[in-house]
């Protein structure tokens, strides 16, 4: 056997079988990848199948409910059809017995409606007498509600008529509404803030309020108060300054007039006096144009300069101070060393008080005296206090003296003989209408309220007329004041809660307000001594408030319970001041004067006298004024012996 042929075929048989049984391996494992592939496909199926009969069960239990709800659904129809056949059985009676209803029905409807027309036929000629009755009771309403008009008017016109004759204190009050600082933090969590911020004060008509007051242990009673004029708190104030206004008039008539704000700290003076955009003491506003918020001052002026223009009969200058009344010492606002130097009181020659060098600024218009008004207030003092951020710690006293020059010529001067009407020094008096900035840079204008101005005296002759001897013009001359008062408010310490130099002037301002009180008891009550000097508030304002002045006091209140007790303490102050009888005002008699020499000569003795008044002793003046007067003259002292400890 040849092995070298052998071998290799039987490799090569290998090879073969090898390769047939590769491809056996290869066509078995297509066919059972095909198997595998188809047995997905039966499975898939098979799934789908599943699905089929479920859906196919649900359906048929669907199905199932469906008729089962059908049947029931034919079951209800069924019973609605019985039902609705006995309603139509019941309609058709009801229709075979309507006709006989309605006949029946249309029989009573005509009675009632013969019923009802002859009823008609009488209101209707009820109703014509009741319109005509109407008619007659309006038109007698309309005639009631005027003749009601004319007698308030007429009472009115009385009242003010006797308040003249008496020289009593016209009072007016004013309630403020409840404001954003009434209501603080502590209030809020305090356990009684409701009590607290209740209002208790309540306007009743134009003069009368009642104050709801309880004390511990008692029950609540109304205190009812009667003023001239009681305003509420939607009353503008445009509605407090109509009814100032009149006294207006009668400062060019000749009489002195002062209005005074008083109450507590907060309760609405500042505000009712200067007005929302005037009463910031931090800040000077530059728009000085007319404002619904404007108090008492600004339109005061305004009308003032108004009403100077529409008098010809005259020619009438007005010349303005600022003072402050802080810790009972007299600071002119108006001054260049506003707390440098403290003025004082003198008695001048007609018995009225006057502060030497006092700053007076003459004014041409009411924009000049808003402007040196917001100039003085930027001086005054004020702080914060728990009660109110803008306290303030003075008394304000705005002064506008009206001087009225009436001429009356005895021969015509030569006027081209005549040289000039002032010294060249007085021929530019630009140095002293200068406005609030370059007054405060310059000199002063120190003029003492009994000498006349730098114009009165140019009006009266020439130093020409005087050296040729030529007959000059006599003027009389009236002076007239009005003063415009803005009192530092009450306060209780502890509700206040100030410390220190603000417990100071607490103290001072506390003080001052009860030796006003003091002097309106002792007017009200005619005593011999009326303690003046006390304060220099009330030696300020004694012309005003026991002499030729007509004076009206605005108590301004707050009105919750949480004030309440110094609420009744500023509406008894108004009380007692409408009990104060200080006989007929006397208007102001002009003043004749022939020239400048003769004013010089009567302003050196009237100084020198009012010096030696100061020093304690009485002038002969004062002594002939008491004698023919039959009152006493106050004992001479001191301010530091005579303030009230």
């Amino acid at each position: 056997m040849d092995l070298g042929h052998f071998i290799p075929d039987k490799i090569k048989e290998c090879d073969r079988r090898i390769q047939a049984k590769d491809e056996r391996i290869t066509f078995l494992e297509t066919e059972n990848a095909m198997l595998y592939l188809r047995l997905a496909q039966v499975q898939d199926e098979l799934c789908r199948s599943r699905d089929v009969q479920n859906i196919t069960k649900n359906d048929a239990e669907l199905a199932h409910a469906s008729h089962a709800l059908m049947i029931e659904s034919l079951a209800d129809v069924y019973k609605q059809v019985k039902d609705t056949k006995k309603d139509l059985e019941q309609l058709r009676e009801t229709a075979y017995l309507m006709p006989q209803w309605i006949q029946e029905t249309s029989s009573w409807a005509r009675r009632q409606a013969d019923i009802i027309h002859n009823d008609m036929l009488l209101k209707t000629m009820d109703f014509k007498d009741l319109q005509a009755r109407v008619g007659e009771l309006e038109g007698k309403l309309l005639d009631a509600e005027e003749c009601l008009g004319k007698e308030k008017r007429r009472r009115k016109e009385l009242h003010n008529t006797l308040v003249e004759l008496r020289g009593n204190i016209r009072v007016h009050c004013r309630a403020r509404p409840i404001l954003h600082f009434d209501v603080n933090n502590a209030d809020i969590r305090a356990s009684r803030s409701s009590a607290q911020m209740q209002e208790v004060v309540h306007v009743l008509d134009d003069e009368t309020l009642s104050v709801k007051h309880s004390r511990s242990g008692q029950a609540a009673s109304n205190r009812v108060f009667e003023f001239e004029r009681v305003y509420h708190q939607q009353d503008s104030q445009v509605a407090v300054f109509e009814e100032v206004q009149p006294l207006l008039t009668s400062l060019l008539d000749g009489y002195n007039v002062c209005i005074m704000a008083y109450g507590q700290t907060g309760s609405g003076k500042t505000y009712s006096m200067l007005g929302g955009q005037y009463s910031d003491l931090s800040q000077r506003s530059h728009n000085l144009e007319a404002d619904t918020s404007d108090g008492l001052i600004p339109r005061a002026t305004r009308e003032l300069f108004r009403l100077i223009s529409e008098k010809v009969d005259a020619v009438r200058t007005v010349e303005v101070s600022v003072v402050e009344v802080y810790n009972n010492d007299i600071r002119d606002l108006l001054a260049s060393n506003v707390g440098d130097v403290k003025r004082d009181i003198f008695t001048a020659d007609d018995g009225s008080m006057e502060i030497p060098s006092l700053t007076q600024r003459p004014v041409d218009c009411a924009a000049e005296v808003i402007d040196l008004v917001q100039y003085g207030m930027l001086h005054r003092h004020e702080d914060a206090t728990l009660v109110h951020a803008h306290s303030s710690r003075s008394h304000l006293v705005v002064t506008l003296t009206v001087s009225a020059h009436e001429e009356v010529a005895l021969s015509t001067p030569d006027v081209s003989r005549m040289g000039s009407p002032l010294p060249e020094a007085w021929q530019d008096d630009s140095q002293y209408r200068g406005s609030p900035a370059s007054f405060r840079h310059g000199t002063p204008v120190h003029r003492s309220l009994s000498q006349p101005s730098l114009s009165s005296l140019a009006r009266t002759s020439s130093p020409a007329s005087v050296r040729s001897g030529t007959p000059v013009a006599r003027s009389g001359v009236v002076k007239t004041k009005l003063q415009l008062v803005d009192l530092a408010g009450s306060e209780c310490v502890g509700m206040s809660g100030v410390t220190g130099s603000a417990l100071r002037e607490t103290s001072f301002i506390n003080r001052s307000l009860s030796a006003l009180a003091d002097v309106l008891t002792a007017l009200a009550e005619n005593r011999s001594h009326v303690p003046y000097r006390n304060s220099r508030l009330t030696h300020l304002l004694q012309d005003t408030i026991g002499g030729d002045a007509k004076l009206l006091v605005l108590c301004c209140v707050s009105p919750t319970q949480k004030y309440v007790t110094e609420t009744l303490q500023c509406l008894g102050f108004g009380s007692r001041a409408r009990q104060v009888q200080r006989g007929p005002i006397r208007k102001k008699t002009p003043q004749h004067s022939s020239g400048i020499g003769d004013q010089s000569r009567v302003s050196s003795p009237s100084l020198r006298r009012s010096r030696h008044s100061a020093s304690g002793n009485v002038s002969q003046l004062d002594l002939h004024q008491a004698k023919s007067s039959g009152r006493r003259l106050p004992r001479p002292r001191s301010y530091h012996g005579a303030e009230r400890r």
